[in-house]
């Protein structure tokens, strides 16, 4: 079993509020989980209305597999209109 983990800092520049930045990232995360097949959440930044932090988790038998869908989701990030990718870092668990 291989498990990959992906960190991924968003900056939001639409966001004037916290309603706002939850709607943005809470649809953001659907479409992640219904493309990819992620277990994701908003994990950091919380309570900040213009910056977000999310954990992805991927589940395989294959380490390929799992890093090509992580590698997906961040690319499918970055071509999103309404987040910025700031940063991202993935780790691997075997």
């Amino acid at each position: 079993m291989h498990i990959g983990v992906c960190k991924i800092k968003l900056y939001l520049p639409e966001s004037q509020s916290l309603k706002e930045k939850r709607r943005a990232i809470k649809s953001l995360i659907a479409r992640l989980k219904n493309r990819f097949n992620l277990a994701i959440a908003e994990v950091e930044a919380q309570d900040v209305h213009q910056s977000a932090v999310l954990a992805a988790v991927a589940v395989a038998n294959d380490v390929k597999f799992v890093n090509k869908i992580l590698a997906q989701s961040v690319k499918f990030i970055e071509e999103n209109s309404s987040v910025v990718l700031v940063d991202y870092e993935t780790e691997f668990f075997f």
